[in-house]
């Protein structure tokens, strides 16, 4: 019967195996590479003296602290959140933790919080939608070992995973068109925002595809007070469809219209992007453009794992968002 491991020292395991502290310390850190059998004795006789190393000593001896750091814009965002989670439990399996750090809708702020996480974690899964190309060019080579979410042309040396924003608000758009909309609005979202810029891009390409689309661009944000502060603008371009950056805008939006004695989808329909769950609750739920985030936190941390291994992340993905159509949208009134 071995010892209890909390009154064990590497120096009795290296006293009863007949070795120094230091061949113990590499056959405990998976480092040691002399004699199999030197390796096997100092094994038995760390599991007969109950010999658990210290997970703090263990970190010190390998330089990895087994934590990744998480920078996102908008913790609050249930869309940030589903990427957390499928981040999250991925890395857990693996046996490392996530430290989260939120940029709170800063862009300045964006660079030095990552900087400063990544020193205190062994690698970095960045969202920082705002942070300007060559910023982000000019910061990573410091970050690595380095995943980048949702910036699909940057300049970087890293593994890009992305949503395809363009096809997403496309699909969106086309679906109103079908239903017969010939009047819309878009409530933009933060300006310097890239997937904001993916989704400006696709509108335009979708304008020029259709021909007879009158496209309102009208500021709007990321929060559902956003979209409530929105509604009466929306309400004076006479648009009969409104096409919100994100469901929290959306649901914002719908709010407001329905403050103004405005019915939706009667009055005018709206659109949501994301598919987060309350898009489904909503009083009428939401058509929105679902997107995979559970997904795309477990194929993150799937690359950056292969780079702290040393070994081939895999090619950069980009997830295509899925129409849902729910009750938020209908034909306009004759």
């Amino acid at each position: 019967m071995g010892r209890r491991s909390a009154s064990t020292t590497i120096a009795e395991v290296a006293e009863h195996a007949g070795v120094s502290q230091a061949t113990v310390s590499r056959v405990m850190n998976g480092r040691f590479v002399g004699e199999p059998a030197v390796a096997e004795r100092v094994r038995a006789s760390a599991a007969e003296l109950g010999y658990v190393p210290s997970p703090l000593a263990r970190s010190l001896a390998l330089g990895r602290t087994r934590t990744i750091a998480f920078v996102v814009p908008d913790l609050a965002n249930p869309a940030f959140q589903a990427v957390l989670a499928g981040l999250t439990k991925a890395a857990a399996h693996d046996g490392y933790r996530v430290l989260v750090a939120d940029s709170a809708e800063s862009p300045g702020d964006e660079a030095g919080l990552a900087a400063e996480v990544r020193r205190r974690c062994d690698s970095i899964v960045l969202c920082a939608p705002r942070m300007p190309d060559d910023e982000l060019a000019a910061l990573a080579p410091s970050l690595h070992p380095l995943v980048v979410i949702n910036r699909p042309t940057a300049p970087i040396d890293a593994p890009l995973l992305s949503i395809d924003y363009r096809s997403g608000i496309q699909a969106l758009a086309r679906q109103l068109h079908g239903l017969g909309h010939r009047h819309l609005a878009y409530l933009e979202g933060p300006p310097g925002s890239a997937s904001n810029a993916h989704r400006l891009a696709g509108l335009a390409e979708f304008e020029r595809e259709a021909g007879d689309v009158r496209l309102e661009r009208m500021p709007g944000g990321v929060h559902a007070e956003d979209g409530l502060a929105a509604a009466r603008a929306v309400l004076d371009t006479g648009a009969t469809a409104a096409l919100a950056f994100n469901d929290l805008v959306a649901i914002g939006l719908v709010n407001g219209l329905a403050e103004a004695g405005t019915n939706v989808p009667g009055d005018i329909s709206v659109t949501g992007f994301d598919d987060i769950p309350f898009s489904r609750f909503t009083a009428p739920s939401l058509t929105t453009a679902s997107v995979p985030h559970g997904e795309l936190g477990t194929e993150s941390w799937r690359r950056l794992h292969a780079l702290i291994e040393g070994e081939t992340p895999g090619h950069n993905l980009m997830f295509q968002p899925r129409l849902e159509l729910r009750e938020s949208t209908a034909a306009p009134r004759a």
